[in-house]
């Protein structure tokens, strides 16, 4: 399967751009067609090493929504990458094979030209069709199922995963799936879902969302790969803050008996102040982390892939961030993660700039700070400025 569908991105690809260029302003009831380009810089200083990577991107992403019928909609985007530098040239081939990978049931990311300087890509994240009748939806392709509530850690989040750190992906990755959904209320209904990967593992489940007491509730149960999961999560509000949490429970399915089960748990509050400052607070707990030094195994945090059973390493975590609009036009962003137990933590500071309505610039930092074999100790510090044109 994953042979034979892997150079379909190429013909989708070439149908987006011309059909994009061709069809808007022509059949604007019918179609819709927006994206962006960029160009991200990358430092990274190592804490191992005196020696400074750097690396660049050039970005463009094309979206298409396609209103084929009052029943029918037809969505496609794709993400086309060059990266170029010496993260390419010193970490070659497992910098760039790690870009390229594709977890979906149909490999749908393709290398278009690669040496052992530079990698240019394409990787096509959604590719779906979706049928509207009345309070009923069913959808099937590639598509995003995000059931996460919280900003930061998603235990309910079960079919597509992100990683925190990879803040330049802001669509997040989508899975092959079918999902279908029926709406009771503004706020409540059902949904299931069925998902194949790569590895030909299903994650299936049901949700039920509800409201209650001025609160949005959602229950879920299935098994997402190997293991059988529980979850519930709520949204709502305490004297003006918003207030969320999360919840999931895995068990592996075929050692049911021989195995306990693992917690994932997480909450947070979030507040705006007159004077416009977000503030924002979060926590997570893994019941079978470790609350010694919790060091990550891979060499690149920001490409890692997770699931709800591998945010992290440690037992807990906490979350703080800070953003205020310092003019008009620019906002000024700080996060942090602290690990309790090991001292390690992250800090990530950014400054956007709204140059023109569909013009802007951000810079930003990825530091992490930390002992040998600590959660956030090895990885060094990272320097971005991106440069975003939506159209």
């Amino acid at each position: 399967m994953r042979k034979s569908t892997k150079y379909i991105n190429y013909l989708i690809l070439l149908w987006l751009m011309m059909t994009g260029m061709s069809g808007v302003s022509q059949e604007k009831k019918k179609l819709g067609f927006t994206g962006h380009l960029q160009n991200l810089n990358t430092v990274w200083i190592q804490d191992y090493s005196s020696q400074w990577l750097t690396s660049s991107s050039f970005y463009n992403r094309l979206n298409l929504k396609w209103y084929m019928h009052q029943n029918f909609t037809f969505s496609a985007s794709a993400r086309n990458v060059l990266n170029y530098g010496q993260l390419i040239y010193d970490y070659y081939p497992l910098y760039s094979d790690l870009l390229v990978e594709d977890n979906g049931f149909m490999d749908l990311t393709g290398t278009i030209a690669r040496d052992s300087s530079y990698l240019l890509y394409s990787n096509i994240d959604r590719l779906n069709l979706k049928f509207t009748k009345g309070k009923f939806e069913a959808t099937v392709g590639r598509q995003r199922i995000n059931w996460g509530i919280n900003m930061v850690w998603n235990p309910n989040d079960i079919f597509n995963t992100f990683n925190f750190y990879d803040f330049d992906y802001v669509e997040r990755p989508g899975c092959d799936a079918i999902r279908l959904q029926y709406y009771t209320g503004y706020a409540s209904g059902y949904q299931l879902a069925f998902k194949m990967d790569a590895d030909e593992e299903i994650t299936a489940a049901g949700m039920y969302s509800f409201n209650k007491w001025d609160y949005d509730f959602q229950v879920l149960g299935g098994v997402m790969t190997g293991d059988i999961v529980l979850g519930a999560g709520w949204s709502g509000y305490i004297k003006g803050a918003g207030f969320t949490g999360e919840a999931s429970w895995f068990r592996d399915k075929d050692n049911f008996a021989d195995t306990t089960g693992i917690w994932v748990i997480s909450a947070g509050a979030n507040y705006t102040f007159k004077n416009s400052l977000f503030a924002h607070i979060s926590g997570l707990y893994t019941s079978n982390g470790t609350t010694g030094n919790a060091g990550q195994s891979g060499a690149f945090i920001v490409l890692q892939e997770v699931s709800p059973k591998t945010f992290t390493l440690a037992r807990y975590s906490l979350m703080g961030e800070l953003s205020y609009p310092i003019t008009p036009l620019i906002r000024g962003d700080v996060a942090t993660i602290v690990n309790p137990n090991d001292g390690s933590f992250f800090l990530g500071p950014n400054v956007g700039f709204s140059l023109t309505d569909n013009i802007g610039l951000l810079l930003m930092a990825q530091i992490f700070v930390g002992d040998t074999r600590t959660e956030f100790g090895g990885y060094g510090q990272l320097y971005y400025m991106r440069l975003k044109w939506s159209f």
